[in-house]
């Protein structure tokens, strides 16, 4: 008779410093506090429980940011999470930091393709083999995203796995040197989005025994698993107000999942109660931030909304004006996901200017053609942009484009209301992530553009511009006006 034994997984991913609760529909949703007692209430409940993050804890808030990251391992140490795996914006403050905040958790952190280029010496344990009661052992393997490498391109002794492929590849490493008989399931934890999740999936060779993905960075909220190659693969959205859960019923004489059972929980009043604990610790940093950033910078003329980032939203034409304003340049292309709340205003508090664009960085100038601003929109509305998974951005004032899906052509491209000639030059802005990255975000090589004009920072801080701007234009509105028309 088989030796089936029962196990829960929970999993959250790309929770971005999503600590407070938010009221919708007249009900307290999400928060640490209500997060950390559902954990408590299922681990109550439920004989072997386990409690897994994809990554991306960083970023998002005004107590991150604050502490740099050590509020937010603190507060996920009171979570008791059994393992996680780190996403591209645990990078964000350096890898040195990094590692220090790494000796501050109290949970383990893995990732296998993240190394020291000089002698390929991994930064982090690769895998975790969790022992489970009752004999059940547990092989999990972290895989990061390349986009690490364009927060860290300063750090050149930092390198990754940057490819698919080679990610798989590593995968079989470890499986071949650290899966054995004991092992009772395989599990990659990622933060490479759904769509590599597959590519990955098809990749992995069966004789590895690779039972699940658990991902992230994508932000996908599912219905359920997606199977590819035999291999289910799930993930929970974003942010404290949902958790992933798997039930599982596992043969611990075969090695594999008999039956799966999964579902996305709402974290809410109806399914999660209060930690009082958390509470107590979440409020010793609310109220020193509150102190220093609760304060109103101006009120908007109306709620303004940036649903998703890849279309044209209220939210990213009035920050791209922003940043041109007053500018020496033309046109400012705003990466979309630089802007990080759905909705906003009417009454901006300093704290809900910093947490909308946490990633406060230099802005360059460069100077490109109208042939390569063409290419550059052309690549940016690839086919890939409407899943959601590739760089997309909002343009300032005067610049339109109208672009046919089924035949992949622009069909006008024009500034100021004049179709944008090969020969034409204009002067655009980036922030300095996406100029780091040009040649990637844009398939322009960064040599050719200044070939036209060296390029310059204008700015040293984009959320100085902001903070000039809302505190100095009063009741500012913006709409949706067609400046990227996208036809079928």
């Amino acid at each position: 008779m088989s030796d089936i034994k029962k196990l829960t997984i929970l999993h959250s991913n790309d929770m971005h410093g999503d600590f407070l609760p938010t009221v919708k529909d007249g009900k307290e949703t999400g928060g640490l506090t209500r997060l950390s007692g559902y954990l408590n209430k299922v681990r109550s409940e439920e004989e072997h429980v386990i409690y897994a993050i994809a990554g991306d804890m960083f970023r998002g808030s005004i107590i991150d940011s604050e502490y740099q990251g050590l509020s937010t391992i603190d507060l996920v140490n009171m979570l008791h999470p059994d393992v996680v795996t780190l996403g591209n914006h645990e990078a964000d403050y350096g890898m040195g930091h990094l590692l220090f905040l790494e000796k501050c958790a109290k949970f383990p952190i893995i990732n296998a393709n993240l190394f020291v280029t000089m002698n390929n010496a991994r930064l982090f344990q690769p895998y975790l083999n969790l022992d489970v009661a009752d004999g059940m052992r547990i092989l999990f393997i972290g895989i990061l995203t390349e986009e690490v490498l364009a927060s860290a391109k300063s750090e050149k002794i930092i390198g990754t796995f940057i490819d698919v492929e080679e990610a798989a590849k590593e995968v079989g490493i470890i499986c071949d040197n650290y899966r054995t008989i004991r092992t009772d399931l395989t599990i990659l934890m990622t933060h490479i989005g759904i769509e590599a999740d597959r590519e990955l999936a098809k990749l992995l060779n069966p004789d590895w025994g690779v039972d699940l993905i658990i991902g992230g960075h994508s932000h996908t909220f599912m219905e359920a698993p997606e199977v590819v190659n035999g291999v289910p693969i799930v993930q929970a959205g974003t942010g404290t107000g949902i958790i992933g859960r798997l039930d599982l019923d596992v043969d611990c004489d075969e090695n594999e999942i008999k039956t799966l059972k999964w579902q996305c929980v709402p974290i809410d009043e109806d399914t999660a109660p209060r930690d009082e604990i958390m509470e107590e610790l979440l409020d010793s940093y609310r109220t020193q931030t509150d102190t220093k950033y609760k304060r109103v910078v101006t009120r908007w003329a109306r709620k303004l909304t940036h649903p998703v980032r890849n279309q044209e939203t209220e939210m990213g034409n009035l920050y791209a004006d922003a940043l041109a304003w007053e500018a020496s340049f033309d046109l400012m292309v705003l990466g979309s996901g630089s802007i990080r709340k759905t909705e906003l205003g009417p009454v901006i508090e300093y704290q809900d200017m910093l947490e909308n664009t946490p990633f406060d960085d230099a802005l360059y100038m460069l100077e490109v053609t109208g042939d390569q601003l063409r290419h550059m929109v052309q690549f940016v509305l690839r086919d890939e942009a409407w899943e959601g998974h590739t760089e997309f951005y909002q343009f300032s004032k005067g610049f339109h484009v109208r672009y046919r899906k089924s035949t992949h052509t622009i069909e006008e491209l024009t500034w100021q209301g004049k179709e944008i000639q090969p020969e034409d030059r204009l002067k655009i802005a980036l922030q300095s992530y996406h100029y780091n990255s040009f040649g990637e975000f844009f398939d322009v090589p960064l040599e050719d553009v200044k070939k036209n004009m060296r390029p310059r920072v204008v700015a040293t801080s984009v959320n100085n511009i902001f903070e000039e701007y809302f505190a100095t234009n009063d009741g500012l509105d913006s709409r949706v006006e067609g400046r990227i028309e996208i036809v079928e």
